[in-house]
């Protein structure tokens, strides 16, 4: 072991002189601890949020859409097959969208209504998991359960809405709804009536996405295409690609193979101010929480400084036995970067326990408290996620020690420039 490692580990144990100063080192070492664990544990959260969200969005979104310039596709079989010969491009699936309102007995709430080809679109979007009844059933209720229907409703089309919708309009499986859609209007002798038509609710789904489960409910692509008038037209076409980073790329080249009036956005244009502010929020939460690691890079500056007028005479001694000024400047780097190794690995080990057992401690300390940590009405999950990224860690931690050893160079510094014939005078 060199000396100067020796030294300065006994230097750590404080006699009954220096016990303030052994207070300032703990509060170091603490502050570094607890700085890397809460920037371990918050980027994780981030980290597991931006991943949650997207693979939420692109679950019930597609990697790529296809519109033709804010008007019905009418030979959208042509423009699938011409799609899916274009490499990385994994399906697709025509689509309608529109904006109307449901009505029930308990209330009115305005809805996404989005039509889908039963066939085609489970391979492009995901709707999570179907709570009750079936996305096939869409397309044609069965023979069994028209029989349980009144008599008035058996041969309604189906309706597929979601969790949060059911709950805050009081609707159950198989109850009657009525769609009212402003587009496309009726003319009567009292003016223009909007379009109405009534549907069956034959499932019920949670994507855990709170917006989408409020809002967002899908017909069979006949029913809606029947209930808008629109023919053999469809709003656009849904795509999913192999690899979802690359979608921009093969976007452009959709772009170029349809020509105009196409026009194909992908996943990042379609959700670009969200992802942008998630990154945003991520890189301010990284500096806001570095603070906490400059704090205690101070508190070493401090504790090497009374440390250093303290061992003046150790110094001096060891000068005048032959210690050149590198060997005491590493003494107090040495103590330094132990302060800093030591609150940095317990940290780290903190907090990716903390952030690998996140949702667990979350429900502990929702069924504990009874207290929600993260309310689904408020943000758009419903539980707290986490993914650690070891990338990350690995930055923080090589960072954090480059900041203590940053920290021990002035008074190190300062203890090398000492004459020992200056401190040894009044001895």
């Amino acid at each position: 072991m060199p000396y100067e490692f020796f030294i300065s580990r006994r230097y750590m144990r404080a006699k009954r002189k220096q016990v303030f100063v052994s207070i300032i080192t703990f509060i170091s070492v603490f502050g570094i601890f607890l700085g890397v664990a809460a920037l371990i544990i918050v980027l994780a959260v981030m980290n597991g949020f931006e991943e949650d969200l997207r693979s939420k969005i692109l679950g019930i979104r597609s990697h790529i859409e296809v519109t033709a310039d804010m008007s019905p596709m009418k030979n959208y079989p042509d423009v699938r097959r011409e799609i899916d010969r274009i490499p990385g491009v994994v399906a697709s699936t025509p689509f309608i969208y529109t904006e109307a309102m449901i009505r029930s007995q308990n209330g009115v709430t305005g809805v996404i209504i989005r039509g889908m080809d039963t066939e085609s679109a489970p391979r492009v979007i995901n709707l999570g998991k179907i709570r009750q009844g079936s996305v096939g059933h869409l397309d044609r209720i069965p023979e069994a359960v028209r029989r349980k229907l009144p008599a008035a409703d058996r041969e309604l089309a189906g309706i597929l809405i979601g969790r949060e919708m059911a709950r805050n309009l009081g609707i159950f499986l198989h109850d009657p709804i009525t769609i009212i859609s402003p587009a496309g209007g009726i003319a009567t002798p009292m003016g223009m009536v909007p379009r109405m038509k009534k549907f069956v609710v034959v499932g019920i789904y949670e994507s855990g996405f709170y917006e989408y489960d409020s809002k967002l409910a899908f017909l069979s692509l006949t029913s809606c295409q029947d209930f808008l008038e629109m023919g053999d037209a469809v709003s656009g076409i849904d795509i999913v690609v192999r690899d979802i980073y690359k979608a921009d790329v093969i976007a452009r080249q959709i772009q170029n193979r349809l020509g105009f009036p196409f026009y194909a956005q992908n996943w990042m244009q379609m959700n670009k101010n969200l992802f942008s502010a998630l990154k945003l929020e991520k890189r301010v939460m990284f500096i806001i929480l570095s603070l906490i690691v400059l704090v205690a890079a101070f508190n070493i500056i401090s504790a090497l400084i009374m440390i250093v007028m303290e061992k003046n005479k150790d110094i001096a001694i060891l000068k005048s036995m032959g210690a050149t000024s590198a060997n005491i400047m590493k003494i107090f780097i040495y103590q330094g970067l132990i302060v800093g190794v030591v609150g940095t690995f317990f940290g780290c080990i903190a907090g990716l326990a903390v952030a690998l057992n996140l949702q667990k401690i979350s429900l502990f300390v929702e069924r504990v408290f009874n207290f929600k940590i993260l309310p689904g009405d408020v943000y758009y999950l419903s539980e707290l996620p986490s993914k650690v990224n070891y990338g990350d860690v690995a930055v923080i931690v090589a960072g954090t020690l480059v900041i203590c050893f940053l920290s021990t160079i002035y008074p190190s510094w300062r203890a090398s420039r000492l004459d020992p014939a200056e401190a040894l005078r009044y001895e």
